[in-house]
C-alpha cells in the first residue's frame, strides 16, 4: 500500500492528484503546515520535514515531480506517462520538471516575503520581482496550450499535473487574474477533471478526520 504524507494544497497535491488519476489504493497522512515545526515526529519519517513523502514498500521519495514521474511510469506507461520511444518524451520530461523547478520556485519567494517573514523582514520588491518572473516563465505554457488541449503527446499526462499545481499555487497567491486567456482556459480544463476534484475533496475530508487544519498551506521550503 502506498502512503502519501501531505499538507493541504502543498506541493504534495501533485502526487495526490496523480494517485487519483491512476485509481491506485493509497493511505493519506495529513500533516499541519509546516510539519517540520508543527509535527516534529514527522522528522523521523523525513529528516527534511517537508512534504510530499511517498512511501511505496522500501521506496521513499520526497520530490513531487519525481514522484509523479515514478508513479506514471510504473502504473501508466504510454498513457499518463510518455515512454522513451515516443517523440514527445523529451518535451514531456521538460514540462514535468519545469512545473517545479521553473514555475513553482519563484512563487515560493513570493510566499516567503509576503506571508511568512515577520513584518521587518517582508520584502515587497522581492515578491513583485518574482511574481513577474513567474508570469514571464508562464509564457511557455501559454504558447503550448494555444495550440493544444494539453502540454504534450496529444493527451493529458503527469506533466499537466506538475504544471497544473503551479497554476493552482498562483491562484492562491492572487496571480490567477493575470493568466492569459489560453492559460486560464487550460487551468479551467484541468479543474474539471474528476480526479482533480476528488483529490481536492479528499484532502479536505481526511484533514478533518485526522484533526489537521484545512486552510491551504503554501509550500515555501525555507
Amino acid at each position: 500500500m502506498i502512503t502519501l504524507y501531505h499538507c493541504v494544497s502543498a506541493r504534495s497535491f501533485r502526487p495526490l492528484w496523480l494517485l487519483e488519476e491512476l485509481g491506485l489504493p493509497y493511505q493519506l497522512r495529513m500533516l499541519p503546515f509546516p510539519p517540520r515545526a508543527l509535527a516534529r515526529s514527522f522528522l523521523q519519517e523525513n529528516p527534511l520535514g517537508t512534504v510530499p513523502l511517498l512511501v511505496d514498500g522500501d521506496i521513499r521519495m520526497t520530490e513531487s515531480s519525481a514522484i509523479c514521474q515514478y508513479l506514471a511510469a510504473r502504473h501508466s506507461p504510454g498513457v499518463l506517462d510518455v515512454t522513451s520511444n515516443e517523440d514527445a518524451y523529451g518535451p514531456y520530461l521538460n514540462w514535468l520538471h519545469m512545473g517545479d523547478a521553473t514555475l513553482t520556485f519563484p512563487q515560493t519567494l513570493v510566499l516567503r516575503y509576503t506571508h511568512f517573514e515577520p513584518p521587518e523582514r517582508k520584502q515587497p520588491q522581492v515578491a513583485d520581482d518574482y511574481s513577474r518572473w513567474f508570469l514571464a516563465r508562464l509564457r511557455a505554457v501559454d504558447a503550448a496550450v494555444q495550440k493544444q488541449a494539453y502540454l504534450c503527446a496529444g493527451r493529458f499526462t503527469a506533466a499537466d499535473v506538475a504544471v497544473g499545481y503551479a497554476l493552482m499555487l498562483a491562484v492562491h497567491l492572487g496571480l490567477g487574474s493575470q493568466f492569459t486567456p489560453a492559460v486560464a482556459t487550460y487551468w479551467a480544463r484541468l479543474q474539471q477533471r474528476p480526479a482533480f476534484q476528488k483529490a481536492m475533496a479528499i484532502q479536505h475530508q481526511v484533514a478533518l478526520d485526522q484533526g489537521v487544519p484545512t486552510t491551504p498551506a503554501p509550500d515555501t521550503r525555507p
